[in-house]
């Protein structure tokens, strides 16, 4: 029998290992498909978020005088003319950090003008304004949150996380009587600190569901308050980098304040629903 050549036979085991090894990748390509990320707000490692809303917005109020003499309960948008209805404009960023740590950063601001005649004497702190009185008001309202959370369950289609955020609420107006010369102003800042839940869930390739909770309790000597924003929609992503959406959101203010001095209520609400483009990558 002829013997093959020391040459002879390695090139046939090269050539065998090479069949071999392009049989064993063929099997687990089979078996296991290489993964496709599908862009979504679980992959997002930056997004930009412009929204509009059509919101309903109440606000009632009651200022003291004192802990003994209590100022008038009075719902803003009725008896000063407010507008109850507001559409406008929100920007909203996300960062994600590494793959379970995102900073949210958003901001909101409602500005209203007031031009009423007064149907009831009205008692606000130590001005009394008088039946009849023209009342002139404008109010200005911004909101800028901070948020952080972390995903503890992240997947190819579900991601939840929790963490914590950060408000700074500033509110600051003005009620003038231009026929007897009498004008009030206020001016302050509030900061919020909030616990958070958001998540997303796609749905589909191109769809996805996603909400988020930020709640405060506040319960101290002589205040009582709560604060919440709420939020849910459904996005399309129609390309890589641009999803479009409807939502709703609600957010709200309550605060009972029994402090001496600055006795009140405050009960702000703004709801409604919204459209956004998200540019993200």
């Amino acid at each position: 029998m002829r013997t093959l050549s020391f040459a002879t036979r390695l090139g046939l085991a090269l050539c065998l290992g090479a069949m071999a090894a392009h049989s064993e990748e063929a099997k687990r390509e089979l078996l296991q498909p290489p993964r496709v990320e599908i862009a979504s707000p679980i992959t997002d490692r930056f997004a930009l978020t412009g929204l509009y809303s059509t919101a309903k917005v109440s606000t009632d109020i009651r200022y003291d005088q004192s802990l003994l003499v209590p100022g008038t309960t009075f719902r803003a948008e009725n008896l000063l003319g407010l507008q109850d209805r507001s559409r406008g404009g929100a920007l909203e960023l996300m960062l994600r950090m590494g793959e379970r740590n995102r900073l949210r950063v958003d901001y909101f601001k409602l500005t209203r003008d007031g031009d009423a005649v007064l149907d009831q004497p009205l008692v606000v702190g130590d001005s009394t304004y008088r039946l009849y009185d023209r009342l002139i008001t404008h109010t200005d309202l911004r909101m800028l949150g901070l948020t952080y959370t972390y995903s503890f369950l992240r997947r190819e289609q579900v991601e939840i996380g929790g963490g914590l955020g950060l408000y700074l609420v500033q509110g600051e107006g003005s009620g003038e009587v231009p026929a007897r010369r009498v004008r009030d102003t206020f001016d302050g800042v509030v900061p919020m600190p909030t616990l958070a839940l958001d998540g997303s869930w796609r749905v589909a390739d191109r769809w996805s569901v996603n909400g988020r909770v930020q709640y405060l309790v506040v319960h101290t000597q002589g205040v009582k308050g709560s604060f919440g924003n709420y939020h849910a929609d459904l996005q399309y992503r129609a390309w890589q980098n641009l999803a479009a959406g409807l939502g709703y959101s609600m957010r709200q203010v309550l605060v009972n304040s029994f402090d001496p001095g600055n006795t009140g209520r405050v009960d702000f609400q703004f709801k409604g629903p919204e459209a956004f483009l998200r540019v993200s990558f």
